[in-house]
């Protein structure tokens, strides 16, 4: 039986060189490498400024204190998402607004977006901005959620911790964009099953000047600019704090390993690309499954590979499903219980499992695949005969009939 993870980090001796050096440097904190890594990254997603930070989250709520959030406004944010995309308005004493799924890609249903917005300022509330993600890396509506941020004058933070690389083509547009563009701040996250690493990790990339001056300076305990420098020949011992800032910077051993990772992120993303083809291959005829597709004018990350499983053909739950692949090797995931059924959520706004119908629906149905560079083809293979035996050894009697066949495929399509 072989044993395969959910996910395995491809590190190589470029990485362990490049941390070895840094330890042999004396240079163990925010340094020269970090720079180095801001400088990289920037330049490979094409963005005018690049800050490296200890985590996806802490990106984020440097975006929000840069866009100047404040305690009491509203800020949408899909509830098909992990913790901190919320978290981080909390923490401004701010209300995150949830909004509903798209069934085709999971990600923020503009439409539903717009009717809370309305709601919101209909009962006096302000709304500030609108923190799109992008599920499993691949693109969201950006076209209509900056429609949207434009009719209401809304900030956009895009959670992009899935996306490097993922790029997306505007109707009627032969260029391809980067993940990020037209954001005013786009984060990003380097943990360690993502799809590149620094164990810990993140980055905040902007276009504008001042917000990227602000994240800087706010992720250093709001130390003047450059604080780092402090402790070599060009820096001064003298600093100032000029605001309450917080301990928010990546060092220079995380980003020895940021910076060969970065320059190793399109052969990673090549590799994700064709698993995620054999996985479509191997699995495209169970009627049981949904896939997930890639759509129209959208290259895919492949961060995650999240399968649909129509529990309804089945005499097992998607915990025993689960469980049955542990028992042969197989590490799963779940990306994620929406979080309005979170009982923090539904204890301080009150929200009720089915207020958001289509996540609410979705959820019991996900599971995530394992997928990453080292994984080989054999393993693919093993995954995918390991979901049909138990597939087939679990159908109800409604699975065989020709109905069940049509109810797939009508699934698929909504």
């Amino acid at each position: 039986m072989l044993k395969i993870p959910f996910y395995k980090p491809s590190l190589g001796a470029e990485e362990i060189a490049e941390v070895v050096d840094t330890l042999r440097s004396g240079w163990l904190t925010t340094g020269p490498k970090a720079k180095q890594f801001e400088r990289e990254f920037g330049d490979y997603l094409k963005h005018k400024h690049a800050i490296a930070v200890n985590s996806c989250t802490a990106a984020l709520h440097l975006a929000l204190e840069a866009i100047g959030l404040k305690a009491g406004q509203g800020v949408i944010v899909p509830t098909m998402t992990f913790a901190a995309t919320a978290e981080v308005v909390r923490y401004f004493g701010a209300r995150p607004i949830l909004v509903d799924c798209r069934v085709a890609d999971l990600n923020l249903d503009v439409a539903d977006a717009e009717r809370k917005i309305q709601s919101a300022l209909a009962a006096g509330q302000s709304v500030t901005a609108i923190m799109s993600v992008h599920y499993g890396g691949q693109i969201g509506d950006v076209a209509g959620v900056r429609a949207l941020a434009q009719r209401y004058q809304l900030k956009i933070v895009e959670d992009a911790a899935h996306c490097c690389p993922a790029f997306f083509r505007e109707s009627g547009e032969d260029s391809w964009q980067s993940v990020g563009t037209g954001a005013d701040i786009s984060c990003y996250s380097f943990y360690a099953n993502k799809t590149i690493t620094t164990g810990e990790g993140g980055m905040a990339c902007t276009e504008n000047d001042d917000y990227a001056d602000r994240m800087r300076i706010m992720s250093l305990h709001g130390i003047s600019r450059d604080a780092w420098k402090r402790y070599t020949t060009e820096g001064s011992w003298y600093y100032e704090i000029i605001a309450p800032g917080y301990k928010y910077n990546l060092t220079d051993i995380a980003s020895a390993i940021g910076i060969h990772q970065v320059r190793k992120a399109d052969r990673f993303h090549r590799r994700r690309s064709e698993l995620a083809g054999l996985y479509q291959e191997l699995l495209q005829e169970v009627e049981e499954l949904i896939l997930p597709q890639v759509l129209p004018d959208r290259i895919h990350s492949w961060h995650l590979f999240a399968i649909r499983v129509q529990l309804e053909r089945l005499n097992l739950d998607r915990a025993q499903f689960i469980t049955e692949l542990q028992q042969r090797g197989i590490g799963t995931s779940v990306h994620w219980l929406p979080l309005h059924m979170h009982p923090y959520y539904r204890e301080t706004y009150g929200y009720a499992p089915h207020d958001l119908p289509v996540a609410c629906s979705l959820y019991p149905e996900i599971i995530t695949l394992p997928i990453y560079p080292d994984m080989t083809e054999d393993e693919v293979a093993y995954v995918c005969s390991t979901i049909k035996d138990i597939l087939a050894r679990n159908q109800t009697a409604v699975s065989g009939s020709p109905a069940s066949g049509s109810r797939s495929a009508e699934t698929a399509r909504r």
